[in-house]
């Protein structure tokens, strides 16, 4: 059995005719934090969707916590413990905060309860002031903490973030980032997608770094840190 939480080999993932992966491979292991990184265009949110079953590889398998999951539906994927944060966020704007939250609400593998009502209320006290709002009544920074917090109510081994800070004011991107820190030292392994680099290698254990849908850097954050050539050229402005 592998030591890796999540690992897929050879991806190969198309939408219509236009071929996006090409033999990516892509793993995280328990309790780790990993940046997927690139440009835009270059695969990242295909490869996510492709490990959580929201597009069907053509080619390559994918195991999840010592189990194949390639080629099966979404939510028994996710089931088997991991939380999808999309970029857009996908909140349901006409339920309340609490709802929102509440009907996330269940048991991780295992039957493990360490993420509650009460805990996602202390980590993200904004939203504790805003229970009775509907979720399309919040800010732009709100409702990516609401989003954030209904994943934890699924008490993931695995949380996926699709563009953690999109669009959010940088006041409300370092409170992102604080939690996003939280989460790492509760234990749950985490991938992150962001355009900010900086804030990414400084936190994450390790990057994948992607162009055209292929691998061209995957190591320790220092050692990319180590290499701004590699920086510059993949994911430079």
């Amino acid at each position: 059995m592998s030591d890796w939480l999540l690992e897929a080999q050879g991806l190969q993932s198309f939408y219509g005719s236009s071929h996006i992966l090409h033999g990516v491979d892509f793993r995280v292991g328990r309790g780790e934090t990993v940046a997927l990184m690139g440009r835009n265009g270059m695969g990242k949110t295909t490869l996510l969707k492709s490990v959580i079953g929201l597009v069907t590889p053509r080619g390559g398998r994918v195991a999840f916590a010592g189990g194949e999951v390639t080629g099966q539906p979404t939510h028994r994927i996710v089931r088997r413990g991991i939380a999808y944060v999309p970029e857009g966020r996908g909140i349901f704007p006409n339920l309340s905060v609490s709802e929102n939250l509440r009907m996330a609400a269940r048991p991780g593998p295992g039957g493990r309860r360490d993420w509650d009502f009460e805990r996602v209320l202390a980590t993200f006290p904004r939203l504790s002031e805003r229970l009775d709002h509907g979720g399309g009544q919040l800010s732009g920074g709100e409702q990516q903490m609401l989003t954030i917090g209904r994943a934890l109510m699924t008490n993931p081994d695995l949380l996926i973030l699709d563009e953690a800070t999109e669009g959010l004011a940088p006041i409300i991107a370092r409170e992102i980032w604080g939690i996003v820190r939280e989460i790492k030292s509760s234990g749950i392994a985490t991938v992150i997608v962001d355009k900010n680099h900086h804030a990414l290698t400084a936190l994450c254990d390790r990057a994948v770094v992607l162009v055209k849908g292929q691998v061209v850097f995957e190591g320790a954050c220092a050692a990319l840190k180590a290499q701004p050539e590699i920086i510059q050229r993949h994911l430079g402005v």
